[in-house]
């Protein structure tokens, strides 16, 4: 009959000498336990940092200065580019989708031909003129249409009177409070 072998607990770990193996002795609950701290030169074979040749980094577009400026990986001067709308070309983009035109439907028999929408150069004007001339042609806010609101994702907050807090009636209570 074959006998079963535990692992030994002890075998790959280090121990204690001297002063400290004397106090472990005394104070440990469980003399079997093992310290848990691995023997270096058994655990990791090879020790890390023991291999005789040196690390290269490999060649790549970034590590190339020619190829890699500084003026492309600094992030700091990365600033968002300003987009500028003049009064004029608002004028000119609030007349010309005022007055939309509408584009044929295509045609099922397959024919791939062009239509070309007549491109009017619209001369200049005033921004106030432009909403002038939009506000006349069709009425755009009404008493059922309304402009839009801010969307706020809260009810406004209006001040109600809430029941008093449980107090003493016979004190003096100066809080008021609200709901």
């Amino acid at each position: 009959m074959t006998t079963r072998k535990a692992a030994e607990s002890t075998l790959y770990h280090v121990h204690p000498k001297g002063f400290w193996k004397k106090f472990r002795d005394a104070v440990v609950v469980n003399p079997e336990i093992s310290t848990g701290i691995p023997i270096a030169g058994i655990n990791r074979y090879p020790p890390p940092g023991s291999r005789p040749e040196k690390y290269s980094t490999p060649a790549s577009k970034a590590s190339d200065p020619a190829q890699n400026p500084y003026w492309k990986r600094d992030v700091r001067r990365a600033y968002p580019q300003l987009s500028v709308v003049t009064q004029t070309d608002l004028a000119t983009l609030l007349i010309q989708h005022s007055a939309a035109k509408s584009i044929p439907a295509p045609s099922e028999s397959g024919d791939t031909e062009k239509v070309e929408l007549p491109a009017e150069k619209q001369e200049t004007t005033d921004l106030a003129q432009a909403i002038a001339t939009i506000t006349s042609e069709a009425k755009v806010y009404n008493e059922t249409r309304l402009p839009p609101s801010i969307p706020t994702a809260f009810k406004k907050w209006r001040p109600e009177l809430a029941p008093d807090a449980p107090h003493d009636p016979d004190s003096y209570f100066p809080m008021v409070l609200y709901k």
